[in-house]
């Protein structure tokens, strides 16, 4: 059984980091789950750091 990737919503602006996609901005390619972005990934929109995102809940 394959993991599943979990989404996170950026609290600020309301982004959501898709692992399946990744953030084709930062050079961050699909298959990325979000524990393992770069310490100073950022969202994409808005600029927030990863401390302003939660797990979306199914």
């Amino acid at each position: 059984m394959a993991d599943i990737l979990e989404m996170y919503v950026c609290l600020v602006c309301g982004y959501i980091y898709d692992p399946e996609k990744g953030d084709e901005k930062s050079g961050i390619p699909p298959g990325v789950p979000f524990e393992k972005l770069p310490a100073d990934w950022v969202c994409p929109e808005c600029g927030a750091g990863k401390d302003q995102f939660a797990m979306v809940q199914e």
